[in-house]
């Protein structure tokens, strides 16, 4: 039983990170009565503008996190973005609090690491060849084992941050540079992949439920310097295919437990499934379900997190989304075009409501559904194309 938001006896859901994926969860959340808290680094961020309360902070200082979660007292703290005191997270969880999934997944899952050394070294998935690095001397060593190109990442980053191809000898020392001015912690450990030649890489949303585990139709994506442009489900694939990724999603996913909503991104390649990386929230390529599904990925994060049954989950049509991004840094600016991109069938517009722009911030999002998915994904990047940023 649920009692009302902003009473005694209130459920109550605190976000750690509040950008457009929090905002969309938050909705979902207070669908089902349910009180929310946003928290995240800059002021008026997406989710602070439709959660009841809203706290600025830094994400990284386990102090403040603590003193926020003791006097909010939520029944679930969901974390929203890798970039957290995940260690402090860890020990409110020994200490009785409630962290969705678990805390063991946001620490491994924020740690490129962590979860790397977890599913190649323990889990034996297949993933590509990799090494890390601590200084720009074992970057160059280790680049020139895997060969080039070869991918380097901050093991701790986001959106894409940070994240080149490197693809001679001359190129490390920037590479190296940028995976440093990249990362979203104050560790200089980065990791090199091997380039994996793949036919297409995607995203399978994985649920776990008092109702069991359970997959979304695979959603294919387009990413540009680490980062989504644009999405489409379902993605074509074979059965063999799609019998391995629904595998290692499986695996990867119980191994790091609890309730909520998993995005396993994977590389599919003539040699077969290669698990490349996964977030234990919604994913930013999944947005797509907000057209696509009966329930949204946001709203099935929701269901599981609360403990509630998902008896079905079903695709009702071919869908793809493509997004708006800005080029430059701004906080005087607006979006036009809208007019333009809803004057497209079945296209809706999401706005995101973020207070200032950064080159390569995403400002917004074109949904579109269609017979096929050539034809959605046609109608969304139709739409996205007429959205623009107006700067004053």
């Amino acid at each position: 039983m649920y009692g009302s938001p902003l009473t005694t006896n209130a459920r109550k859901i605190l976000l750690l990170g509040s950008g457009e994926l929090g905002k969309e969860v938050v909705l979902e959340a207070q669908r089902l009565g349910v009180e929310t808290i946003a928290v995240d680094r800059y002021e008026h961020a997406p989710a602070m503008q439709v959660a009841h309360r809203s706290y600025t902070t830094d994400m990284l200082d386990g102090k403040e996190i603590r003193r926020i979660i003791e006097l909010e007292r939520p029944d679930y703290i969901v974390p929203e973005i890798e970039a957290i005191a995940t260690e402090t997270l860890v020990e409110l969880e020994q200490e009785g609090h409630r962290v969705i999934p678990t805390a063991r997944a946001a620490r491994l899952t924020m740690d490129r690491e962590g979860i790397r050394r977890l599913a190649a070294e323990t889990l034996g998935l297949p993933t590509a060849p990799y090494r890390f690095a601590d200084s720009l001397d074992e970057l160059r060593e280790a680049a020139l084992a895997l060969g080039f190109p070869c991918v380097i990442k901050p093991i701790m980053s986001s959106s894409g941050k940070g994240q080149s191809v490197c693809r001679s000898e001359a190129e490390i020392e920037a590479c190296w540079a940028y995976a440093m001015e990249g990362g979203r912690a104050k560790k200089q450990r980065i990791i090199v992949e091997g380039f994996v030649t793949f036919e297409s890489e995607i995203t399978l949303l994985t649920v776990r439920s008092v109702s069991g585990t359970t997959f979304c139709a695979p959603i294919g994506h387009v990413q540009q310097d680490g980062d989504y442009i644009e999405s489409w489900q379902p993605h074509q694939m074979s059965q063999q295919q799609l019998e391995e990724a629904e595998s290692i999603a499986q695996r990867i996913t119980e191994e790091l437990g609890g309730f909520g909503l998993y995005g396993v991104e994977l590389f599919l390649t003539k040699e077969g499934v290669l698990f490349s990386e996964v977030s234990p929230r919604p994913h930013d390529t999944g947005m797509v379900t907000m057209i696509t599904q009966d329930m949204s990925e946001f709203a099935l994060h929701v269901r599981a997190i609360l403990g509630f049954p998902i008896p079905t989950l079903r695709l009702l049509t071919p869908g793809a989304s493509y997004t708006l991004k800005a080029d430059r840094e701004s906080a005087t600016f607006r979006i036009g075009g809208i007019e333009q991109a809803l004057s497209v069938p079945n296209t809706q517009v999401r706005l995101f409501g973020k207070p200032e722009t950064k080159p390569g911030r995403r400002m917004a999002v074109a949904l579109s559904s269609a017979e096929s998915v050539e034809q959605a994904r046609l109608a969304a990047q139709t739409a996205a194309k007429a959205l623009f940023l107006a700067y004053e």
